[in-house]
């Protein structure tokens, strides 16, 4: 939201306050509370009819700073909040200023106001001239903003999916989810979350609406507002990216570590597509006849009668028997997911429960909220009734309990603003907050199902801390190369901001895409955390296309599944430390200017670089750091810093491995799921003098250079093992010299 008119004039109609002069302070245990007058204070009179803006600091954890901007501070609180954790820490406080671990928030008095985030002596960003401001509309409506300086060539990332330009400079964003596609500004998965490439995140901690103006207004500063009298924001220090999403996850909450199983292959029904077991098995005997290993099959939408969804009950017209097809499913090495949303049609048994128990969201009136889009008279579970809560979860057990192994939690944008809530929470707040309470019911269910490391979910919607629950998917998008860009560029702009695991629909979701598109898409799709074959009107099996498809998604399927012990180590950092598995280049190469706005490659967890091919000519430009990298495919050395263009092949990308690298390489194709350490290879690449440690399985192995020695150990179960030293020279060093291995 905007509330200037250009840089001297504020917008008709809108009375702003601003801090004009800090009057006094008080500290009271590890808070600072600064006092700023609307107007300067010389002599008595002065403080007659003059507004005084609070400032409140404290310190969550090292290196965090939290700021409580308010006027009337007299309000009721409202619910719901972000679930944000704190740690027990020495916090420094003086008159003017609060410091945790390396981050001061440092108040300006005298005649200059102004509040300066500080960290090592270094000014980060701060709050000056206007920055606070507290906004009175002529129809009533009130709102609070603060403003952040932004430095020259300073990029800001983050603020959820987003499918437009990833570095959000010069962009307007409102943090609300919708069901907007990926095509649109709008996202179904909003976090008012960013970090800058200079050292520092910020959290606006603000469930509802929170609308940032990010160099788009005052262009030198990110602005960000809320509805109220009050805004709460947290600024982290880094002072890498990295360092700051750690910092981030470590408040808002970290990944669950996703099932090995769950990283293979994923092949769906489609979503309006008709279907029954057989032609389930047509889909499951062509994939196995064509040597296509198949992880996990997914029932979509119509495995419920129409008009009937969401009833979780399976269409007893198309399939008679579920429990014994899930039982025939898995004996084949099979999981299984099936969708499901909280919308209750209805015709559905579940709506005429819910309305006899009051688990349905209810107007003011009294009278169920309903509306006829999507489903006809569906209405919506109130989550935030306990009792409603149990009932939804208990209609999951029941399917986990037959078999089911994973859902697919769709939708959980659609969430209306005029009615009342159970726990009294506020609609505004909860719009985008239902989605948190709508997924942890589901992931609940198959953890306590299933145990720890066996729950997975398949979800769209998303707020602060969703992290917590994967996996999430990119929604909605088309069968073209544009729409496969946006969606990489939701995924990267997803993961700056603080979500460890992400998927898409390969080959896009509405159209039906020529081979081509769907075979570029398979390289993308399969070199991504997660990877499903999913569409609207038409399936995805590759066959379908041709058979070139048949064999480039054969490729890059094996590929993933050698790829494995790597990938899990990969999921392992982002379970323990909250750096996503996809990372973009600005996360894993802060200090190199040439990477600030690159959003067509990516890093897939620390040691590969990806540059999907995003043209059916197979022309692709990506840059390459400094270093010595290895292609993956034939070990040829690419230099950097460099830009590189090249043409592939569809059954090709670029795939380059890191210099010092040491890749886990798994020696089965036919499943993500095995034994990872038996007869694991590890690929040293280019290695660097000292040690690195990988975890791979049960087994940890450290790797040690010493001159042009390098020595190998293995700490875990006696099984088969070899190391390879690949990628050419380095000093004395080359491929083949001087490898001890040790158990």
């Amino acid at each position: 939201m905007k509330f200037t008119d250009g840089f001297w004039l504020k917008r008709a109609g809108l009375t702003v306050l601003h801090p004009a002069q800090l009057h006094d302070s008080s500290i009271e245990g590890d808070t600072l509370t600064a006092f700023a007058t609307a107007k300067r204070v010389q002599t008595r009179s002065d403080t007659l009819d003059a507004p005084i803006i609070t400032i409140r600091c404290e310190a969550p954890a090292p290196d965090v700073i939290r700021v409580t901007i308010g006027h009337f501070l007299g309000g009721v609180a409202k619910g719901p909040n972000f679930a944000l954790n704190r740690e027990e820490h020495e916090v420094s406080v003086s008159d003017s200023a609060l410091t945790s671990g390396a981050l001061t928030a440092q108040f300006r008095g005298g005649e200059e106001w102004g509040l300066d985030f500080l960290a090592d002596g270094k000014r980060l960003t701060g709050s000056g001239w206007k920055g606070m401001g507290i906004v009175d509309t002529q129809d009533g409506a009130q709102f609070v903003h603060e403003q952040l300086d932004l430095g020259v060539g300073e990029a800001v990332y983050g603020l959820g999916e987003r499918f437009g330009p990833f570095v959000k400079n010069g962009q307007s964003i409102d943090i609300w989810n919708e069901d907007g596609g990926t095509s649109s500004e709008q996202a179904y998965k909003n976090v008012p979350f960013y970090f800058t490439n200079q050292g520092y995140g910020v959290l606006v901690d603000h469930p509802g609406k929170v609308s940032f103006e990010v160099a788009s207004e005052m262009v030198s500063r990110t602005q960000f507002s809320v509805a109220g009298q009050t805004l709460s924001y947290l600024v982290i220090y880094g002072p890498t990216p990295a360092d700051v999403l750690r910092k981030y996850t470590a408040l808002t909450g970290r990944p669950a570590l996703p099932p090995a199983w769950s990283f293979g292959l994923w092949l769906t029904t489609s979503f309006t597509t008709p279907y029954d077991e057989e032609t389930v098995n047509q889909f499951v005997d062509g994939m196995a006849q064509r040597d296509l290993p198949l992880s996990v099959f997914h029932f979509d939408t119509f495995w419920m009668r129409e008009f009937h969804w969401c009833d979780l009950e399976w269409d007893p017209r198309i399939f008679p028997d579920p429990p014994g097809m899930l039982k025939r499913l898995s004996d084949r090495g099979l999981r299984t997911c099936l969708w499901i949303n909280p919308y209750i049609a209805q015709r559905s048994s579940m709506f005429a429960e819910g309305l006899a128990n009051d688990y349905l969201v209810r107007k003011a009136n009294g009278d169920v909220w309903q509306w006829d889009r999507w489903q006809a008279g569906m209405a919506l579970v109130d989550f935030t009734n306990p009792a409603a809560r149990e009932w939804y979860a208990g209609k999951l057990r029941a399917l986990v309990d037959m078999g089911v192994d994973a859902f697919k939690s769709d939708f959980g944008e659609r969430i209306p603003t005029d009615v009342v809530w159970h726990d009294g929470s506020d609609p505004e707040r909860m719009h985008n907050y239902y989605t948190q309470i709508y997924n942890q019911v589901v992931f609940d269910v198959l953890r306590d199902a299933r145990g720890e490391g066996e729950a997975v979910l398949f979800a769209r919607s998303a707020t602060v801390g969703g992290q917590q629950f994967p996996v999430h998917w990119g929604g909605d998008n088309s069968a073209t190369y544009e729409s496969m860009a946006e969606s990489l560029r939701g995924g990267l702009s997803l993961m700056s901001s603080g979500f460890g695991f992400w998927s898409h629909d390969i080959g896009g979701f509405e159209g039906r895409p020529d081979p081509a598109v769907f075979k570029r898409w398979i390289a993308f799709g399969l070199l991504s955390s997660h990877s499903r074959l999913h569409g609207n009107h038409s399936y995805r099996v590759p066959w379908l296309f041709d058979e070139e498809s048949v064999e480039v998604l054969r490729k890059f399927t094996h590929l993933k599944y050698r790829l494995m012990p790597y990938l899990l180590g990969a999921a392992r950092e982002a379970h323990l430390t909250g750096l996503p598995v996809m990372r973009p280049m600005i996360v894993g190469f802060p200090a190199d200017p040439a990477v600030t706005h690159l959003d067509r490659q990516y890093l897939l967890g620390g040691d590969l670089l990806v540059a999907p091919v995003l043209s059916e000519a197979g022309e692709v430009t990506y840059y390459v750091p400094a270093g010595r990298w290895t292609r993956f495919a034939n070990e040829e050395i690419v230099e950097g810093p460099a830009w590189v263009t090249e043409t592939h092949g569809f059954d090709s990308a670029p795939l380059l491995v890191r210099p010092g690298a040491v890749l886990a390489i798994g020696n089965r194709t036919d499943r993500p799921d095995y034994d990872h350490a038996d007869g694991v290879t590890l690929r040293l690449y280019e290695p660097a003098e000292g040690s690195t440690t990988v975890y791979v399985g049960t087994s940890t192995f450290t790797v040690t250079r010493d001159g042009t020695a390098i020595r190998v150990e293995r700490d875990g179960p006696a099984l088969p093992w070899r190391v390879e030293v690949v990628g050419g020279a380095s000093g004395d060093l080359a491929a083949g010299d001087a490898v001890w291995v040790t158990d």
